[in-house]
């Protein structure tokens, strides 16, 4: 049977194909194949991990922590667009001065409002840690007038972390790190079930084998979600938030 790196998938994806592995199972009589009891713990463990993902989209602050994000994201993306004219102006002296605070983000990576939660937070206090106390930053954000858009992102950035861990407090069984592990428990009823059919299908000594119909629908299944990842990685940029914990 087809392979696929079940952690590259995000959750809601991830959620996605199990159930339609298992939704395709069902529509091929496990009990004739002998698959049943594999099927039920899978779904066990389908059902575990689809409520707490629900119950993560649930929370009342799940939406306010997303408009928070976006709120520093546009603070963060704005500064930068900022300098990187500046970058150009016709006076040297506005021009090293915008290169210099670009040069303090670049070293922080390519794109910082495209990191994960708990990095981009880290990072931009840091990052105005560096303009408030390094006397040539200090400067440059002053000679801008770009005091304004500095708030602006320290107060989204620091609303942000209040309300982010307000909220794992909140539905702390329904945190990332928890749905992580459900993952790994569906994942590995997920592989007892596939390797049963495989190795069912191997042991079929007079053709045709009865499992290979659920196994071509399977794999047709596997290969659209493996283009999907294969996409990804074709228009992602290095630095992105990692798949698991992804809600």
């Amino acid at each position: 049977m087809n392979a696929i790196e079940l952690k590259l998938l995000r959750n809601a994806e991830y959620l996605q194909y199990v159930k339609d592995f298992a939704g395709i199972i069902a529509l091929n009589n496990p009990s004739t194949l002998q698959i049943d009891a594999k099927l039920s713990a899978f779904n066990t463990k389908i059902a575990e991990l689809e409520a707490l993902y629900k119950k993560a989209l649930a929370s009342e602050k799940t939406q306010e922590v997303l408009l928070l994000d976006e709120r520093r994201d546009n603070a963060i993306t704005g500064i930068y667009y900022f300098l990187l004219a500046q970058s150009y102006h016709y006076e040297t002296d506005r021009k090293q001065k915008a290169q210099s605070l670009l040069e303090s983000m670049a070293l922080y990576g390519s794109s910082i409002a495209r990191l994960n939660y708990q990095a981009e937070t880290a990072t931009i206090n840091n990052l105005i840690r560096d303009w408030e106390n390094k006397p040539d930053l200090t400067i440059a954000v002053a000679d801008f007038d770009l005091s304004g858009w500095v708030a602006e992102l320290k107060n989204a950035n620091d609303q942000f972390n209040s309300k982010y861990l307000s909220r794992t407090q909140e539905y702390g069984d329904a945190s990332p790190e928890t749905i992580k592990l459900k993952r790994e428990e569906t994942n590995t009823a997920y592989y007892a079930l596939r390797d049963r059919i495989d190795a069912l299908h191997l042991l079929v000594e007079t053709p045709p084998s009865p499992y290979a119909t659920v196994i071509n629908q399977l794999n047709a299944l596997t290969d659209q979600y493996n283009v999907l990842l294969v996409n990804r990685q074709n228009t992602e940029i290095p630095g992105n938030s990692s798949a698991i914990g992804t809600v």
